[in-house]
């Protein structure tokens, strides 16, 4: 079973930078989709990057171009760098990965966000 474990959150002042951390066990390099979300109170949760074993990155339209999300295979860790960072961007943020199935024939499928971290509380003051 897969387990995720965020850390790196924390206060900083608009226009300041924080990289997440999230140590990912239990998954398999060949077949796999992380991602990270966002929830701010009152607030929908909100996808803010993706990647998967295709190399394929994603972004949120508020986090494209700020944003950089990027999976280090030897540490087994998932980061995600904000930059010149709003006061919008103040969440909980969430480490997930999806459940995936790898058939006979090495075929990959995705499926949904199944396993989730505990989440860190990024905070951004003006």
């Amino acid at each position: 079973e897969m387990q995720l474990v965020e850390s790196g959150g924390g206060w900083v002042e608009v226009g300041g930078s924080l990289r997440l951390s999230c140590a990912a066990s239990g998954f398999t390099y060949s077949c796999y989709s992380m991602a990270w979300f966002r929830q701010a109170p009152g607030q929908e949760r909100e996808g803010v990057a993706f990647i998967n074993h295709n190399g394929v990155l994603n972004y949120g339209d508020s986090t494209k171009g700020r944003f950089t999300i990027s999976l280090d295979n030897a540490e087994n860790t998932l980061y995600l760098q904000m930059n010149s960072l709003k006061p919008g961007d103040t969440a909980m943020y969430y480490c997930a990965a999806a459940a995936t199935t790898v058939d006979d024939r090495r075929r990959c499928t995705i499926l949904d966000y199944r396993y989730w971290g505990q989440g860190t509380q990024v905070t951004v003051s003006s």
